[in-house]
């Protein structure tokens, strides 16, 4: 590979996010800034090389190029542009990814569920902190908009170097998305160097060839990384079978980043990416029809034919700047997502009284600007920008059963069994602005105060606007302890996509009109967020964390299920109090790695005042004199692990690692809305890696993975939650073997 050295002003050796460059040693307690950082469950940092397996033990240290010192210079300027400043910290090691089922082959949900206050729900959700959605994620500090895929994860877990999540009182540059931020830095060909192939295949019909590609010529860095996946696992059985029935998913992933070094001040980067993924949306066999169609109302279950695919690509553009104090990134950015549901023909009619062929098409463009400024000593400015644009339509053919005059009781109406059609569809236009000035200010040598204010500017369905203020105080009196305590104003749009004002119309007198017809519009969510937590570090590799949060909301967002499973509507709760406690531990020392993490969280809400068609008006008259309890609030929620790497500094070093996931239920309706938890669950899952150094290539490594090792059979959801339209079962046991090797 051919190398071109660019002088600066410093040639050291630097500690880069590539192990085999990586310097050893213990991490900071404190980075700069004074910002306490959680490492999440239990291993090293990414940055930190772990023998062991699938990593190359290290001799003495090579000259770095001083291309390398250019770039990870970069990157630590373009860290200091956006730190976490004050916020609840949590990161992922590469050792902690290899360490959950399937390692970085995983679906990113499953990554994200090893932290603390993170809560799984159906169709591949996670719930962060009680709240629903309002995930932001960001690709090398870019803001990635709302996709649109509801089943299918459009990031792969492989194509990260570096991952943190981000949630409790946010500093001024984190908007629109604040329940939680998942930051990743994407792998470049200087991180992955050279060729990694794997392939997967197991239980369940399970096939997943993956591979990446990086490297650097001169200037220029380049990493490419893609994986197909097939099995019978594409969304959760709605039935409590062992295999769920029609269940097959074919998806593919694929990622790359190119970037040019212009100087030992610039950096230009694009990275793009795409995933489709198409989805049989499984059966419960042996369900009599509701209707009937054409005179018969005889049908088997079991054969339903429903499909959907999905679509997803994006785009970024950045350019990079650094001059000694200043820094700064400009970047363009692009997301295209589509998703068509494809009904039974005549099964969708027996069952609901409805068969749309529906399509949606989100394209959303913009620009993002950040930079800072160090004034002195004590001060640091940070300010920017973000302008987007986001186009969505829909477009629906459906045929649904009208409703008739029952001649055998005047009066009164039933379904005919004729079905007429009908065409619906809206094209809207949204535009977001947000800008946003702040100032880390160190009043003292351990003490650091971070002020900063916030305007977002969103027009959709409706136009409204907010100024927002962020403060965070964090005192950190020795490296191995800190406090921190942060108030935070939010503004949360709702998603574009939702259920047109004339669609309800379109269905009236017939068997898909909703008992309500009011459809108010959504509006954005507006919150007072009060956090604090601690962080200890008491003995090396020992680090414990405690934090809690109290959320006050006006317009609370939640989503809602209407019609086929591709329509997912938003809507809110006129007030939503959310608050809970979390408790995180993790230990790192050698061949040994240990995690622990608890959560407690009580969502509650009162009077929905938008999309009031998704639900009853018995339950609307309820709510609106009542507090609930939301349907996706889990009050408990735990993860552990521990793994233990046999032979951890030779070419022979054998990993065996277990985790736990533990959760008291999501909400279920009785006699009030969401008036029970269904019960607790418990998965276990275990993992063997095994490195073999048979001499082909840089590693060959046989990896076998066990998840819900005791098949614990457990329902998710039993489709009587407020805005939940089906029940679904979480995965049963399955074993994968996976063959991986490096060149």
């Amino acid at each position: 590979m051919r190398q071109i050295a660019i002088p600066v002003a410093i040639t050291v050796l630097v500690a880069s996010a590539c192990p085999v460059l990586a310097q050893t040693g213990p991490q900071p307690a404190t980075p700069p800034g004074g910002t306490p950082t959680t490492i999440a469950p239990g291993l090293p940092s990414a940055t930190t090389p772990t023998p062991g397996a699938g990593t190359p033990s290290t001799g003495t240290p090579a000259v770095v190029p001083a291309i390398t010192v250019t770039a990870t210079r970069l990157d630590e300027a373009r860290g200091s542009i956006q730190p976490s400043l004050g916020a609840t910290k949590y990161d992922f090691s590469q050792p902690l990814i290899n360490t959950i089922p399937l390692g970085e082959n995983a679906p990113l949900n499953q990554v994200l569920l090893r932290a603390p206050g993170v809560v799984q729900d159906s169709f591949g959700q996670i719930h962060v902190r009680g709240d629903h959605a309002n995930l932001q994620y960001r690709l090398d500090g870019v803001q990635l908009p709302d996709g649109l895929s509801r089943f299918s994860q459009f990031l792969m877990t492989r194509s990260i170097n570096t991952m943190s999540l981000l949630t409790g009182a946010l500093p001024a540059q984190y908007g629109l998305r604040t329940a939680g931020v998942v930051d990743i830095g994407v792998k470049s060909g200087t991180t992955d160097p050279g060729a990694d192939l794997s392939i997967t295949g197991g239980s369940r019909n399970y096939s997943q060839p993956a591979g990446s590609y990086g490297g650097r010529s001169g200037i220029f860095d380049y990493f490419v990384t893609g994986q197909f996946i097939h099995n019978g696992l594409g969304i959760e059985n709605p039935d409590a079978t062992y295999t769920a029935l029609h269940d097959d998913t074919d998806q593919w992933n694929a990622l790359g980043k190119f970037t040019a070094i212009i100087d030992d001040q610039t950096r230009l980067s694009f990275i793009a990416g795409g995933a489709n993924a198409a989805f049989q949306i499984p059966n419960v066999p042996y369900v009599m029809p509701n209707n009937q169609v054409f005179g018969f109302n005889q049908w088997n279950s079991g054969i339903l034919d429903q499909r959907q695919w999905e679509s997803t690509y994006f785009g970024i553009a950045s350019l990079q700047k650094s001059l000694g104090d200043l820094n700064f990134q400009v970047s363009g950015f692009i997301r295209y997502g589509a998703l068509y549901y494809q009904p039974d023909a005549i099964g969708d009619l027996l069952y609901n009284g409805i068969a749309p062929w529906t399509n949606r098409q989100s394209l959303a463009v913009g620009t993002q600007g950040d930079g800072s400024w160090k004034v002195n000593d004590k001060h640091t400015v940070r300010g920017g920008f973000l302008v987007q644009r986001e186009r969505a339509t829909t477009f629906t053919q459906a045929n649904v059963l009208p409703l008739m005059d029952d001649p055998n009781n005047p009066g009164n109406s039933i379904p005919s069994d004729q079905p007429v059609g009908f065409t619906d569809g809206f094209d809207i236009t949204s535009w977001t602005y947000s800008v946003y000035l702040q100032d880390e200010w160190r009043l003292l040598p351990t003490v650091t105060l971070n002020a900063g204010l916030r305007f977002d500017d969103f027009c959709g369905f409706v136009c409204e606007y907010q100024f927002s203020p962020r403060v965070n105080l964090v005192w950190t009196p020795v490296p191995a302890f800190s406090v921190r305590a942060g108030y935070s104003r939010y503004f949360t749009p709702p998603p574009l996509i939702s259920v047109g004002p004339n669609s309800i119309a379109l269905t009236a007198n017939t068997v898909a009109a909703p008992e309500v017809t009011q459809n108010d519009p959504v509006r954005a969510e507006r919150a007072d967020y009060f956090d604090v937590g601690v962080v200890a570090k008491p003995v090396r590799g020992l680090t414990v964390g405690l934090s809690a949060y109290y959320k006050i909301s006006q317009n609370l967002l939640d989503d809602g299920q209407f019609g086929a499973p591709i329509i997912i509507t938003p809507f809110n709760y006129a007030n939503g109090i959310v608050k809970g406690v979390e408790f995180n531990s993790s230990y790192d020392n050698g061949p040994w790695n240990f995690y622990f993490n608890g959560a407690f969280s009580n969502n509650i809400a009162t009077n929905i005042n938008s999309a009031q068609f998704n639900f009853s008006a018995a339950d609307l008259a309820y709510i609106q004199n009542f507090y609930i309890t939301t349907d996706h609030n889990q009050s408990w929620t735990m993860s552990a692990g521990a793994a233990y790497t046999f032979n951890f500094d030779t070419d022979w070093a054998t990993r065996f690692s277990v985790d736990w996931l533990y959760g008291n239920g999501l909400r279920a309706t009785v006699v009030t809305p969401n008036d029970i938890s269904l019960p607790p669950y418990n998965t276990f899952n275990a993992s063997i890696a095994q490195n073999l150094p048979i001499g082909l290539g840089k590693s060959t490594q046989v990896r076998f993975d066990a998840s819900n090792l005791l098949d614990t059979s457990y329902q998710i959801r039993n489709g009587t939650g407020v805005g939940v339209g089906a029940p679904q079962y979480g995965q049963r046991q399955t074993f994968l073997l996976t063959l991986r090797q490096k060149f």
